[in-house]
């Protein structure tokens, strides 16, 4: 899902946006705008599981609000919904909500003017700040306002293939997994054993988002939970970063990871014995694989309870263009209550940026008890920096780590160093 949540699947229809939201706020003011209600227009993730549910919560809302419809519809396709989103920004005719806004991508909505500060409602910053507790704290802006309220986390976890280690004669309940050394050396066996040609098969690919799949989760648990960058400043080169680095960059010297791009699910295919993935992707292992999943590693072996990760969470922002942001506001409480929230955990199997997930759902939790774990993964995740240049700053990342990590053409210590100086006048906003 994390390539489905980068490019949408609909034909490019942006124009039926424009009735229900309008673009900018015409001749009245914001604060007009904050209290007008009507129809509006919503946008949402491709997803199967994410559409039956919004249909759901649509239909819900609909029956009670008549005079207030709201029309749901996929992100329109294009290269990547960032693309797509940022060219309904320019265009003026975003729609009033989407539920699929990536955190990396909102410096830049805020900077083209495209978003609503969600303090701007009266009971906005408390809403948010109750509803997800101390993580929404990450997802301010730098101005200190909310442009996007966290919404749901898929915390990344080491997923293996039970099968593929008993083959290997290794523990498949408690595999040797939690140090670097022994995630290596399980790897080395897994491969000698062909229990899988490569032990772990994270895309090798350039794109800015690769990073939150193989260096970015370890980072986070190797700094017990730093950002890429904080305070202004790039914290990749640090040693911990390079710990990650030189992990990886073992894994791929020994041919444990495949610099070669795959098309297909190499975990689900049994090319990799291996995935590094979040909860959304159960659904897509049912009856597939056998499946057990474990923390993300740390050189020295750090408990469950300590470990932090990546959150790969998205999250819903409201955009300029909408007139009826009354209603916007109110929908967005509406599909991010406790019963929406629960509905989406249901139905998706993603977390709920919820202060306690897995004590306001019991009885999902008992029912489903290979979510529980990431349950308690989703109380210590690590979001993207919410600064200038954000996607750039990860390109600039990635292109480091690529050439030295990956390709083994610069040393990973020497690549990320170099680095930092670019990734430190980004942030700053230069």
């Amino acid at each position: 899902m994390k390539h489905k949540l980068m490019a949408a699947v609909l034909a490019f229809g942006l124009a039926g946006t424009t009735a229900a939201c309008g673009s900018g706020d015409g001749g009245g003011s914001a604060d007009a705008a904050a209290q007008a209600r009507g129809e509006i227009t919503i946008w949402m993730s491709n997803n199967a599981e994410e559409v039956a549910w919004g249909k759901q919560m649509v239909a819900a809302w609909n029956a009670a609000h008549a005079d207030q419809k709201v029309t749901a519809q996929e992100i329109p396709t294009g290269k990547s919904s960032e693309e797509v989103i940022g060219a309904a920004i320019t265009a003026g005719n975003a729609p009033c909500l989407i539920f699929n806004t990536s955190p990396a991508s909102v410096s830049q909505f805020q900077k083209q003017g495209g978003l609503v500060a969600l303090d701007s409602f009266a009971d906005g910053k408390s809403y948010l700040e109750e509803r997800s507790g101390k993580v929404a704290e990450q997802y301010k802006s730098t101005d200190g306002k909310y442009y996007q309220l966290p919404w749901k986390a898929n915390p990344v976890m080491i997923f293996y293939n039970k099968k593929a280690f008993a083959k290997a004669g290794i523990d498949t309940v408690k595999p040797p997994l939690a140090t670097y050394d022994e995630f290596l050396a399980t790897s080395r066996k897994l491969v000698a054993a062909k229990a899988a040609k490569f032990a772990i098969y994270p895309a090798p690919s350039n794109e800015f988002y690769q990073s939150w799949f193989d260096f970015y989760p370890l980072f986070a648990a190797e700094t017990g939970g730093k950002q890429l960058v904080a305070d202004g400043k790039a914290q990749f080169a640090s040693e911990e970063g390079k710990k990650v680095a030189g992990f990886w960059r073992t894994m791929y010297a020994d041919k444990l990871a495949s610099q070669e791009k795959y098309t297909g699910d190499s975990f689900v295919d049994g090319t990799a014995a291996m995935a590094i993935v979040g909860p959304w992707a159960i659904a897509t292992y049912k009856g597939k694989v056998e499946w057990g999943a474990v923390p993300v590693p740390t050189s020295a072996g750090k408990s469950a309870a300590e470990t932090y990760t990546f959150s790969d969470a998205k999250n819903v922002a409201m955009y300029s263009a909408c007139k009826n942001r009354g209603t916007a506001w109110d929908v967005l409480k509406f599909a991010t209550s406790k019963e929406q929230d629960g509905k989406l955990l249901q139905g998706t199997g993603q977390m709920p940026l919820r202060a306690d997930v897995a004590g306001s759902y019991p009885e999902y939790f008992a029912k489903n008890p290979d979510y529980k774990q990431f349950a308690d993964q989703a109380a210590r995740t690590v979001e993207v920096p919410n600064v200038p240049n954000s996607i750039t700053i990860w390109q600039t990342f990635r292109d480091a780590y690529s050439k030295s990590v990956i390709f083994g053409q610069q040393d990973p210590g020497a690549a990320l160093d170099g680095a930092v100086q670019k990734v430190d006048q980004l942030a700053a906003g230069s």
